[in-house]
């Protein structure tokens, strides 16, 4: 489960890379530098098999997470309001998005399962949890960047 759950976040560091590569805003590719920086603090927690030896470990700030939560409340402000699910794509920079924020969920559920039964740091925790909140917020800025109207679901209700 440790293996999984640090690789899963590796997987995600990638993702995060291959988003970058397709989006122009410098200041969102900044953003995502700093987001690929806090990942490898996170897979170096879940990697680290003990709670109190002598392996110096990078930690992870609180200020990691309320810098996300500021993040998201700047771009959600322009946002219009969500009234339906949305289907993903429009743009391989969108799509990108949604692909990291589903790595991120497998990646907060592995890390909840070691939990479990070792020691995993809350803050990696809650990092994860509002980090896949953060890529669906882009993918909707993406979309106004980009003039993509986004598609909603419309679930069959026959």
């Amino acid at each position: 489960p440790r293996i999984e759950a640090y690789g899963t976040v590796d997987e995600l560091i990638a993702f995060v890379g291959l988003l970058r590569d397709h989006i122009s805003n410098n200041q969102i590719k900044e953003s995502l530098i700093r987001i690929q920086d806090n990942l490898m603090v996170c897979a170096a927690m879940l990697a680290t098999d003990c709670d109190n030896c002598d392996a110096k470990i990078p930690k992870l700030s609180e200020q990691s997470i309320v810098w996300l939560e500021t993040e998201m409340d700047k771009m959600d402000e322009k946002l219009p309001p969500l009234q339906n699910f949305i289907l993903p794509g429009g743009h391989p920079a969108i799509s990108f998005c949604h692909v990291a924020r589903t790595v991120c969920r497998r990646a907060e559920r592995l890390a909840y399962g070691l939990s479990g039964f070792d020691t995993v740091p809350e803050v990696a925790l809650r990092y994860l949890n509002r980090l896949s909140d953060y890529f669906f917020i882009l993918s909707r800025q993406l979309s106004i960047d980009n003039q993509i109207i986004e598609i909603h679901w419309q679930p069959p209700l026959d």
